[in-house]
């Protein structure tokens, strides 16, 4: 791929979900936006190139989330990865929107890039273990990711400045 069809490429993705902003509840536009029949094959091939954006943006909150917990050993990594799940969620709620819109999609491309965000989440939250079969971390995930789409986000925990302090000066309050 050449910077050229790069660009293209990422021009077509963002013109998708503009129009997804502007048109809520209108499934894949895969006719609809100008140039994206041209640049991708299919709409299974939009859905996955929409998902990799989306999941470029899960792991990088996952990441960050995870480094936190690690740090403080009061936070539940299960909590660190809702969290961090709700805040990519509501930051591209209108990619979130068309992924979640074409969930029932479960062949393909698409389909293997939605079970191993499953997957990445179940583990990433410690409910499951790499040496678990496949399946089972991935029906793990599922769970998982039928939870975040059912549960609202919960406003941020609020500690007083005394509390924060504490807690980096003791690692055990």
């Amino acid at each position: 791929m050449s910077w050229n069809d790069y660009y293209r490429r990422r021009d077509a993705l963002d013109a998708v979900i503009q129009h997804a902003t502007r048109n809520p509840g209108g499934g894949l536009p895969f006719d609809e936006v100008p140039g994206v029949s041209e640049i991708f094959s299919g709409p299974d091939e939009l859905l996955a190139a929409l998902h990799y954006r989306w999941t470029l943006k899960l792991t990088a909150r996952v990441d960050m989330a995870l480094a936190e917990a690690d740090r403080d050993s009061s936070i539940d990594r299960v909590e660190a990865v809702t969290e961090a799940w709700h805040k990519a969620a509501d930051e591209n709620s209108a990619l979130r929107a068309i992924l979640d819109t074409n969930s029932d999609r479960v062949g393909g491309t698409f389909g293997r890039a939605v079970r191993a965000e499953q997957r990445m989440l179940a583990l990433t939250a410690g409910l499951a273990e790499i040496t678990e079969p496949d399946e089972e971390i991935t029906r793990v995930g599922v769970a998982f990711n039928a939870l975040l789409h059912s549960v609202p986000q919960r406003p941020a925990r609020r500690r007083n400045p005394v509390e924060q302090l504490l807690r980096r000066l003791v690692p055990s309050a």
